[in-house]
């Protein structure tokens, strides 16, 4: 099992330290959620206006969760002695992983979280700390504790605190792997009472998934649990209290005897502990869920070769069906704090147990298809759903306090389940759950990305990472000293990377005869053909795009954006019938706003902004949004006149011939189109809601305001995305890093800016 989204990519260990060190070193900050530029701000956020809060929170203590953010904030809390894989390396060690999973909490669930990390391993000590600390926050999070301690911590703390205590290690992966085996059992006939199960692993995470399935109904006498020494039956003697708790009456002894005509293997042991003969004498349509890692009990290709009726599920994310506790943690706190919830029981975990394994057998929205390249899932290599799935954060916390209210711990009910669904879906920007697709659609299906300034440190950490990370294969330009680069950077075997050098590639006369006959009517002769063949890297990278060498390009970080596209224009054209233009796509936690045209026309014509409105609208839906269209202006419907407003007009009397399916309106300013205060002052507009896709008047005011939000604004910024080339080329801001050249890199090379 794993609480990573992707736990099989590989990295170098300069590049981790680097992405953990840049800028602010750490993943997490805090940010005030209120205004704090005035006196009178800090009066009413501290003295002395904090002192009417404090007064009602003494009064009627559930009101913390009205006037602090205790409702919404978890404690992702560690000892470190048993940190992922790694083993006891201490509570310091573990800090790196604790922020992790605090980012992943407000990632997949917007739920706020802090890091702690107790230097003890005394379980008392550990016990009374964490039980001291729950007036701070709305549940508690265990993470990365051995067992058993494990065990007597969170039972104990459970016991003690009035808010949800929950231990991932053990209850995040009972939860998926439950879902995984209702569909499993679903596909071959069989039911969750009669399933004959053989666990393989006695530690926390394997107790965990068997408590929970014999809670689900499975009978207690047809699970047999098994140890690195051998069944774990009535009678054994050196097994601790909570592995006895699943001793069985039975006459096997060993993991190949348990397993004979057995249903179902769940492993959470060690890589190669079961082996192809042992699979072979597993019941028909065997189900087998392998999730040791990073190299689970049997590689799913040996078990399909021992027998093809198996149904297969691992920790890996290069394997169908991947075992990933995100697809449940950051959901179950999130229905558990919106109802208040006292604890998460076993009801709460069923129910998100259940309604995961539902949502993998609905048809999956848009985006995820096009991830994955297909259109409906569900079967036997997909029997768990995709972990971003956008679907999830409706679904899953939805269930879980359904849950809540049903068993009685729930302190705050929810009256209208459909107007919570509602602001579920709108707690989340879709925006980040698209990116992550895209990420996965190019691992599902790999293209080669043009790198054309390969001898930039940046650059090469950028190809390396996609490379590694199995979005496709990196085509580098760049000198003779590329390969020491690489080698620098920590890659083994920089002779893998294809590199292409101007000064001795064989491909240089064909790159200068294409040249030459595409400019020799432009006024260029074949020596300066010859010469920005050899001396430009990007026109040498822009030929070889053309005459097919790779997918997409890459450019940007050593020369101006305006100056590399100068460069590019002279080997690419726009697309026929399309106009080419930039976008900045500014990206916050719920929303997400498109700004265009940000870099290449001056002064668009009405026609050119309609054209750059529908393709910018195009965008937005690829990346799953509904384009809401703002062309914006100094004036709102002719308030203030001017003598610039006719080009803007015209343009959406445009979009009227079109009868586009998208909505749209202008001329506006800026906070008419997104404020909707002050659009209610305009009934008769057009927009349904504040706009998305903000179209601009002119290149300088676009430009301005891209720059000035990218330094100035709270939100990331993705591009600016080069739309409208007949091939996929994307120019990077100079300040790029390695993470924005990804970015780029993968959406162009998945189609989404085209």
């Amino acid at each position: 099992m794993t609480d990573t989204t992707s736990n099989t990519i590989q990295f170098s260990e300069r590049e981790a330290l680097l992405f953990h060190s840049e800028g602010r070193p750490g993943k997490i900050e805090i940010i005030a959620s209120k205004p704090m530029a005035t006196q009178r701000d800090l009066s009413l956020a501290y003295s002395p206006g904090v002192a009417v809060p404090v007064q009602a929170i003494a009064d009627d203590p559930e009101t913390a969760y009205d006037y602090t953010a205790k409702g919404n904030l978890v404690a992702v809390i560690s000892n470190g002695t048993a940190i992922l894989g790694m083993g006891n390396l201490g509570a310091l060690a573990s800090k790196p992983v604790m922020e992790g999973k605090a980012v992943l909490f407000k990632r997949f669930a917007d739920v706020d979280s802090i890091d702690l990390e107790v230097k003890t391993e005394d379980v008392d000590a550990f016990i009374n700390c964490v039980e001291l600390l729950e007036p701070s926050f709305g549940g508690i999070n265990l993470e990365d504790i051995k067992a058993p301690e494990c065990f007597i911590i969170e039972q104990t703390l459970r016991e003690r605190m009035n808010i949800p205590v929950f231990h991932d290690d053990q209850h995040g992966t009972a939860i998926i792997t439950a879902a995984g085996l209702i569909n499993a059992c679903l596909l071959t006939g069989r039911s969750l009472r009669d399933v004959k199960i053989v666990v393989n692993g006695a530690g926390a995470a394997a107790i965990a998934c068997t408590e929970l399935m014999k809670a689900m109904g499975v009978r207690h006498d047809n699970v047999i649990m098994c140890d690195r020494t051998g069944v774990i039956y009535q009678g054994r003697d050196d097994v601790n209290q909570w592995q006895s708790a699943h001793a069985a009456v039975t006459e096997a002894r060993t993991l190949t005897d348990a397993l004979h005509g057995a249903d179902v293997f769940l492993g959470l042991s060690a890589a190669g502990a079961l082996k192809p003969e042992m699979v072979k004498d597993m019941a028909p349509a065997p189900i087998i869920f392998a999730m040791a890692n990073p190299e689970p009990e049997i590689r799913p290709e040996l078990a399909k070769q021992a027998r093809p009726d198996a149904i297969i599920a691992t920790g890996r994310s290069d394997y169908p069906n991947q075992v990933n506790n995100v697809l449940g943690f950051p959901f179950i706190f999130r229905g558990a704090l919106d109802v208040r919830a006292s604890a998460i029981n076993d009801a709460m975990k069923i129910a998100a147990a259940q309604a995961i394994a539902e949502l993998a057998r609905e048809r999956v929205p848009e985006e995820v298809a096009a991830a994955y390249g297909v259109q409906h899932f569900f079967g036997p290599d997909y029997i768990i759903p995709a972990p971003f799935d956008p679907r999830l954060m409706e679904i899953v916390p939805a269930a879980v306090a359904k849950a809540a209210m049903d068993s009685g711990v729930a302190r705050r009910p929810i009256l209208d389940m459909e107007g919570y669904r509602q602001s579920l879906r709108a707690r989340l920007n879709p925006t980040t759950s698209v990116l992550s697709l895209a990420y996965e659609g190019a691992r599902a299906h790999p293209k080669r990305v043009l790198f054309a300034e390969g001898e930039e440190e940046v650059v090469l950490r950028a190809a390396v990472n996609f490379k590694e990370g199995g979005y496709g294969t990196p085509v580098l330009v760049g000198r003779d000293d590329v390969p020491d680069r690489l080698r620098a950077l920590g890659v083994a075997n920089p002779e893998e990377y294809e590199l292409h050098n101007s000064r001795i590639s064989p491909l240089v006369p064909q790159m200068v005869d294409f040249l030459y006959k595409r400019l020799q009517r432009r006024g260029y002769l074949r020596r300066d053909c010859e010469r920005m063949i050899n001396q430009d890297r990007n026109v040498f990278g822009a030929v070889l795009l053309q005459l097919g060498y790779a997918d997409a390009m890459i450019t940007g970080i050593t020369r101006t954006w305006a100056q590399s596209m100068r460069e590019v224009r002279r080997v690419i054209d726009p697309e026929a019938g399309r106009t080419p233009f930039g976008i900045h796509v500014m990206v916050g936690q719920s929303h997400t706003v498109f700004i265009a045209d940000t870099t290449v026309n001056e002064r668009p014509t009405a026609e050119q902004m309609a054209d750059i409105a529908e393709q910018t609208a195009a965008v937005a839906r690829r990346m799953g949004h509904e384009p809401r269209v703002a062309f914006l202006s100094y004036s709102s419907f002719g308030n203030p006149k001017g003598t610039f407003l006719e080009r803007v007009r015209d343009a959406v009397t445009e979009l009227d011939k079109r009868k586009v399916s998208f909505e749209y309106e202008g001329e506006m300013t800026p906070d008419v189109a997104l404020n909707p205060k002050q659009m209610a002052n305009y009934p008769f507009a057009r927009l349904s809601g504040p706009a998305n896709v903000l179209i601009m008047p002119g290149l300088q005011s676009a430009h301005i305001s891209a720059k000035l939000l990218r330094e100035l604004g709270g939100d990331s910024v993705i591009g600016p995305m080069l739309i409208g080339m007949e091939k996929p080329v994307q120019i990077a801001p100079m300040t790029s890093t390695a993470s924005d050249l990804m970015t780029l890199a993968v959406l162009a090379a998945g189609g989404i800016a085209r």
